[in-house]
């Protein structure tokens, strides 16, 4: 089968034919319809990602499709089945085997495109705002990097909890696209000061950070009284230090978040919390954003695309033709 691999840290990732995947008993395999990308991706190119595999490996986090064939200790799914996974890897190939705690059966009226785009970013802010976060109606939110795969999610579900939402992206066109999916207040992080604006606005409840790096002290000092800060990830490639003296003064939390480290201390909190954002998907509460949409053959394309951070939401690779 057709995969994209990453053989060596230091040079890019290449087209490779592989055997099909053997499946253990609690496996089912997966013939790829859609995968979709992340920042993740590029960390394991460079094998600086916490959970970069063993050379040599298959990319691709995020993947839907129908299943081919199940393991042996398999009765939750059947051949043929509609389904989504966190695969972790092994997504951008014409097959993937999945252990079955990390996929779900999706209605068919949810487009594989849509399902594989929807799973980290939409089960990333879904959890942090609901289980960690525990955002309540009226509460102000604050998002950086409202405009990337996971911000625009926060902002949508924010919005849709009932939270007053600022959002802080780059450049008009990703502020638009902020306010259409539920944000009140939108912030230009190249041009206007942020934390005067905030400040004005009265401080917020809880921020939901991507982004580390300088824009996460300036949050810190847009927050409240008990305040809860969610670090998602550090895009900007600066992994902040916090002065604990900032945090006991103004009572804030400061909240680590790892969306797939539930899977390992807390699987049913996750798959419960992804099964209710996919039906708000399913409804059209929720509206996932592709920006795009490519063939495998510019899977190499599409990377470099979400390295040069000009997309606005999420990137998407249709699986391979058999080979």
């Amino acid at each position: 089968m057709l995969t994209l691999q990453v053989q060596d840290h230091a040079k890019p990732p290449v087209f490779s034919n592989i055997p099909v995947p053997t499946l253990d008993a609690h496996q089912i395999l997966i013939h790829t319809a859609a995968c979709a990308l992340n920042f993740a991706d590029l960390l394991m190119i460079r094998g600086t990602y916490q959970e970069t595999p063993a050379l040599p490996f298959t990319l691709g986090m995020e993947v839907s499709g129908n299943v081919a064939a199940i393991g042996s200790a398999v009765t939750s799914f059947k051949i043929g089945d509609r389904v989504a996974a966190f695969s972790g890897s092994g997504g951008l190939a014409e097959f993937c085997a999945v252990d079955v705690s990390r996929c779900l059966i999706i209605s068919k009226n949810l487009p594989f495109e849509t399902a594989a785009a929807a799973l980290i970013s939409y089960g990333t802010s879904h959890l942090a705002l609901t289980h960690r976060a525990k955002v309540r109606p009226g509460d102000t939110l604050l998002v950086l990097g409202a405009a990337g795969g996971v911000g625009l999610t926060a902002v949508e579900i924010g919005a849709a909890l009932g939270a007053r939402v600022i959002a802080v992206a780059r450049g008009q066109d990703k502020l638009d696209a902020c306010r259409e999916r539920g944000a009140d207040i939108t912030i230009d992080s190249s041009s206007e000061d942020m934390i005067g604006i905030i400040k004005a606005l009265g401080g917020v409840d809880i921020v939901y950070d991507p982004v580390g790096g300088d824009p996460f002290v300036a949050a810190l000092k847009c927050c409240k009284p008990e305040a809860r800060y969610l670090t998602i990830g550090f895009a900007s490639g600066d992994v902040p230090q916090i002065k604990a003296n900032h945090l006991l003064v103004k009572n804030v939390d400061v909240m680590g978040f790892y969306w797939g480290g539930y899977l390992s201390f807390a699987p049913r909190t996750l798959t419960e919390s992804l099964t209710q954002a996919l039906k708000l998907i399913v409804n059209g509460t929720l509206k996932p954003h592709i920006s795009e949409v490519y063939h495998f053959k510019k899977s190499i394309e599409a990377l470099d695309h979400l390295k040069a951070r000009k997309s606005i939401g999420k990137l998407v690779v249709r699986g391979p033709k058999p080979t």
